[in-house]
């Protein structure tokens, strides 16, 4: 792949200012600026602020990319940046930017789907991804299933949350009993000391009338609002909450419900991969319990790296290289930031 185009991803779809850069599916650079600090003390992640942090962290984040991987932006063949979905202000930031590079630097730009980078940066740790196959997304926005036939043209989407996302439950889950936002890998060190069987909490969307309208949907609301009587019930009674037992309970009714979707989703389109990806993807339960149950059916199951799981410029940059590989015209320079940009959009 020493002959592939270099491609310089850009990621600002929220709180993550991330630039990557990418030969193939070799990662020569991975720069990140986070400004989750900055929202720790509101409970969650604040638009404006986010959008601030873009703009002072987007120029000192793109330089330490380009040393990194020995470059100067003269040497990039493509930019890509992520042109939705996620918070208007933030993709705005990272939008204008790439615009601005391309310009000055005469390169071509394409626009790509936050969700569907989540997808292809699992080709920067396994290799070409094979198509057809099974994507579970998690993230603190988005829990969907997705059939990807041809990832560079469109995915269909086969289910999605109809209320709280995974990682949303999991923040929320945190804040209740006490722990630092953001949540998941809060949750995830306490159940490791927790029973995962001493409450339990319910499934959502799995009983047979659910099932029936909802096969791939998921929801969490539900088990959110479950966990939050439990918790009262024991303060009211002046009990101790037992904080790990609860994380740990919490924790395997999400993993049990996105698991045994997306595995029924394997098996009912004869799919024997299945890739997971978004910032939930690092939850370590999640990963045994998908290999362990994905074992028993003959199906593989791909997850990238932890630090690739969640937002970053390299997913960007391996969407955009697979864009390139696979004669995907660029975008306008015209492009729009699309805060609800359709899952079925790949590239715009």
């Amino acid at each position: 792949m020493a002959d592939a185009p270099l491609i310089l991803g850009i990621e600002t779809s929220c709180d993550e200012t991330g630039i990557g850069i990418v030969r193939g599916h070799t990662l020569l650079a991975d720069a990140l600026a986070s400004s989750v600090a900055e929202h720790a003390r509101f409970g969650g992640v604040v638009p404006e602020v986010a959008s601030r942090a873009h703009l002072e962290a987007i120029v000192p984040t793109m330089d330490r990319a380009l040393a990194e991987a020995g470059v100067t932006i003269a040497d990039i063949d493509a930019i890509a940046v992520t042109s939705g979905p996620g918070l208007a202000g933030a993709l705005l930031v990272g939008v204008a930017a790439a615009k601005g590079y391309a310009l000055a630097a005469e390169k071509p730009v394409y626009g790509v789907n936050h969700l569907a980078a989540h997808v292809a940066v699992d080709t920067l740790e396994h290799g070409p991804l094979p198509e057809p196959a099974i994507a579970l997304l998690v993230s603190g926005g988005h829990s969907s299933l997705l059939l990807v036939d041809d990832l560079a043209r469109g995915v269909t989407p086969l289910g999605a949350t109809i209320d709280d996302a995974a990682g949303e439950a999991f923040d929320k889950v945190a804040r209740l009993l006490g722990l630092p936002f953001p949540g998941g890998p809060y949750v995830d060190r306490e159940a490791a000391a927790g029973d995962p069987a001493a409450i339990g909490f319910p499934r959502g969307l799995t009983a047979a009338k659910d099932l029936a309208a909802h096969r791939y949907d998921f929801s969490f609301s539900g088990l959110k609002t479950a966990v939050a009587r439990w918790v009262e019930a024991r303060q009211r009674a002046g009990e101790p909450v037992p904080v790990a037992d609860v994380a740990a309970s919490f924790q395997e009714a999400v993993c049990d419900v996105l698991t045994a979707k997306a595995l029924a989703a394997c098996q009912a389109h004869g799919v024997d991969t299945l890739v997971i990806g978004g910032g939930v993807a690092a939850n370590s339960r999640l990963r045994v319990l998908a290999e362990q149950r994905a074992a028993k059916l003959g199906i593989r199951v791909r997850v990238p790296r932890p630090k690739l799981c969640t937002d970053n410029g390299a997913m960007v940059a391996a969407l955009g290289s697979h864009l390139v590989a696979a004669g995907v015209a660029p975008s306008r320079l015209d492009l729009p930031a699309d805060s609800a940009l359709p899952l079925t959009t790949v590239s715009v």
